[in-house]
């Protein structure tokens, strides 16, 4: 029998710490919502599940000292969401095709969590499918504080029966349950900085972990903080201006990249050496330390955000030629894609190991110069004549002359194990289409138009995603038959099975350090940069002027 699915809707979106219109991103959102068309599943349009993977979500003083000077930017959103939700469910009802009966709010913020700069938002149709939040995070920004980092959130699915589903199970049968893990992030910036953002995804593998590495090993196995507190150099030509080339001198620089590459959480050049794990471990301790990674074996994993991929490792020279939307000019978008450095990344194996991503089909979504020069607008004619874009007038915008245009925007997935579909009951269907069906499907992957308020578009994915539990998920040992073998070799290479970096044991200790940075940064710059650190001063010097005033007779 094919297994149930989940609804997932994912968008990530580079806020350009600026607050978002509400009723513009309702409006974009509703088309977004509908865009898989109408007459699927049981009538109703909207997902079961929503994911917000926001970047530069707020200004940095904002970011850094922590949530509570977050929840009105967060707020916004939860309101475009319900927004757009409750429009189609109104349309619904009228057309007599809406399953849902439910009042007030359609989505339930389950859960809010940023690291720095970096937020990821679950929301939920039905909350009490949700059994199960765990949280992890990463900074590998300045001194690995959060102006870059990594958010993700592990959530249980349980596919219960509600007055509003269709039923699954029967009174006698367990509810079905499955894992679902999210991973919001913002890679490192700039053209030249392509090993920086390869470094960025190593760092998310080994130090993005859903409990404290100390924790889950067995007593007197963990080892020596010395690692940890022993800071490793930057060789990757990160940075705001681009890299002076250098030589090496030696070969024991070559053996520290191998070393800080096995250790998980190296920076160095040579990053398309295999990257393997750490050979001073149990196989044992290795497995423990992959059931709290992203790679974790029993779940499927979903990531996005301003990933950074450029189409080139250097800005564009004067007069160069930028792409277009006209799908019959020599210059259209698709023509630049095959430069996606993320893609070439990707396949050569030195990044995103063992993710997906569904067809590009839509145009570059960075960098965008909104309301430029009179005249120099791309969309100008559009904008004078007044057109619109999902009921909400054409923002005039060209691309920015300093920065190649590129796919930075995107969503990746892990998916469906090979065994799964091999090895499990349905292999005894005699049916191949039956056993194809257990993936995830992906329905759309697409942009939103571009907004005011970012130089980024955002992008969104919806796919259906299978439920599947840990003994569906779990790894079948294979015989000893010729094919068997090469089957089981095949399986080798997929992360669930060889990591293909090192979990960082000193993660948590890392993060920790790195956090009370941030508070230090985040109140300073809160004094000295937000109108309510201007207050705070103001209001301390009357008062210091006021002390003296009164105290300078005594």
């Amino acid at each position: 029998m094919t297994p149930s699915t989940i609804d997932l809707f994912i968008l990530t979106f580079n806020c350009a710490k600026n607050l978002i219109n509400v009723a513009v991103w309702a409006a974009h959102l509703k088309a977004a919502l509908s865009a898989q068309g109408v007459g699927k599943g049981n009538g109703n349009t909207l997902p079961d599940v929503v994911v917000f993977s926001l970047q530069e979500v707020a200004p940095l003083a904002y970011s850094f000292i922590g949530p509570y000077f977050l929840n009105t930017y967060y707020a916004r959103y939860g309101e475009a969401l319900n927004l757009a939700a409750g429009q189609l469910l109104e349309e619904a009802d009228e057309y007599g095709t809406s399953s849902d009966g439910a009042s007030g709010d359609p989505y339930k913020l389950i859960r809010a969590k940023n690291v720095g700069m970096t937020a990821i938002l679950l929301f939920a149709r039905d909350p009490s499918k949700i059994q199960q939040i765990e949280e992890a995070e990463c900074g590998f920004g300045a001194a690995d504080m959060g102006n870059k980092g990594a958010v993700g959130l592990r959530v249980t699915w349980s596919d219960v029966v509600d007055g509003n589903d269709n039923a699954i199970t029967t009174t006698t049968e367990q509810a079905k349950t499955t894992e679902l893990t999210f991973v919001a992030t913002h890679l490192a910036a700039m053209e030249w900085n392509l090993k920086k953002r390869n470094a960025n995804w190593r760092s998310i593998v080994s130090g993005l972990t859903f409990a404290n590495p100390r924790n889950v090993l067995p007593a007197g196995e963990f080892p020596s903080e010395s690692r940890a507190a022993r800071s490793t150099p930057d060789r990757s030509g990160a940075g705001d201006t681009a890299p002076v080339a250098r030589t090496r001198d030696s070969s024991s620089a070559d053996a520290d990249d191998h070393t800080d590459l096995a250790y998980g959480n190296g920076d160095g050049d040579s990053d398309a050496q295999p990257l393997l794990n750490n050979p001073r471990r149990s196989a044992s301790d290795e497995s423990t330390l992959q059931q709290i990674s992203i790679f974790k074996p029993t779940s499927h994993l979903f990531l996005a955000g301003d990933l950074n991929y450029r189409i080139d490792t250097t800005t564009p020279p004067p007069l160069a030629t930028y792409p277009s939307f006209d799908a019959s000019s020599g210059n259209h978008f698709s023509h630049f894609l095959p430069r996606d450095q993320l893609t070439q990344e990707r396949e050569a194996g030195r990044t995103m190991h063992g993710l997906s991503e569904a067809p590009i089909t839509f145009g570059p979504t960075y960098k965008y110069d909104i309301h430029p020069t009179k005249g120099e607008a791309v969309n100008e004619e559009a904008v004078k004549r007044g057109d619109k874009v999902n009921g909400v007038p054409e923002v005039p915008w060209r691309f920015a002359s300093h920065r190649w245009p590129g796919w930075c925007d995107r969503v990746l997935y892990l998916d469906v194990p090979p065994w799964v579909t091999t090895t499990t009951e349905l292999e005894q269907q005699p049916e191949a289409a039956e056993r194809e069906k257990v993936k995830v499907e992906v329905e759309v992957y697409d942009s939103l138009p571009v907004v005011e308020t970012s130089d980024h578009r955002p992008v969104f994915f919806r796919a259906k995603v299978p439920v599947l539990g840990e003994e569906a998920m779990r790894l079948r040992l294979v015989g000893e038959g010729e094919g068997e073998r090469e089957v089981e070799e095949e399986w080798k290479r997929d992360p669930r099975v060889s990591m293909p970096v090192a979990v960082d044991v000193h993660a948590w200790e890392r993060r920790a350090a790195a956090r009370r940075k941030e508070v230090v940064v985040g109140w300073t710059a809160f004094i000295w940069s937000t109108k309510e650190g201007a207050l705070v001063l103001a209001t301390s010097l009357v008062m210091g002027v006021g002390s003296w005033w009164l105290l300078r007779d005594w």
